[in-house]
């Protein structure tokens, strides 16, 4: 499956990050959602061994990082940028909902630079900063506890922006790694499973009730494999000569 090309065109930018092991989980939370661009604004620890370590596996994530001085230079170049907060701020465009949000850039990344800007993990963006950026997104989270960690933050960002991203064009998983059974191997299978339970005293042959079709009807639901009815019919054949 081909990535898609907004997602290479979509900046994630700490700002003021104050833990290393929060830049690592950042990239890797970037890396499985096809995201690969970080910047970081005066991050106080970088480049850090617990940055490599949270990263994963993400670590040429963390090895292409752009370093920068301000949040201006981060966003350089860049059509839009989405600052996350959680409460209203004054003087700054109003909030989107994530879903409305990442539709609007993920519109815009396919021809241009666009950027996600998350906040110091204990004071998150300034006045400041938000204004800086064209529009805000809100994290649809408990109205209670909103609050996230940034790796988590980043995470859920990157999951939405992919999710839309790739909608309509995920290829069709298997329903099944076997051959399927047969209606006839069924058919010996429940034959199998009467006289099991016939001869265990569980099945009344003269007061049968439902149990049969019952058996049939989660069989026929369960869609089985014919490995499947091989075990099911070897543990019976086991059960009968214990028995």
């Amino acid at each position: 499956m081909t990535e898609p090309k907004a997602l290479s065109q979509i900046r994630v930018v700490l700002s003021r990050p104050s833990h290393p092991g929060n830049i690592g989980a950042a990239a890797r939370a970037m890396k499985t959602m096809g995201l690969s661009r970080l910047y970081l604004v005066s991050p106080r620890d970088f480049p850090h061994p617990e940055a490599m370590t949270r990263a994963s596996g993400a670590t040429d994530v963390l090895e292409n990082a752009v370093v920068c001085d301000s949040l201006a230079e981060a966003l350089a170049g860049t059509v839009q940028a989405l600052a996350l907060t959680s409460r209203h701020r004054e003087l700054c465009a109003p909030p989107r909902w994530l879903p409305e949000a990442a539709s609007e850039l993920l519109q815009l990344a396919e021809d241009s630079e666009v950027a996600v800007v998350f906040g110091n993990e204990t004071f998150g963006l300034t006045n400041e900063e938000v204004a800086q950026c064209q529009r805000t997104v809100t994290i649809p989270a408990n109205a209670e506890y909103a609050s996230l960690n940034l790796g988590s933050a980043v995470q859920v960002i990157a999951w939405e922006l992919r999710r839309q991203a790739l909608e309509g064009r995920l290829p069709a998983l298997p329903q099944q790694f076997g051959e399927l059974a047969t209606h006839d191997d069924v058919e010996r299978l429940i034959t199998h499973f009467e006289q099991a339970l016939t001869g265990s005293g569980f099945l009344n042959p003269e007061h049968p009730g439902r149990l049969i079709p019952r058996l049939r009807r989660l069989f026929g639901r369960a869609a089985l494999e014919r490995e499947e009815v091989a075990i099911l019919r070897g543990a019976l054949a086991s059960l009968q000569e214990k028995s």
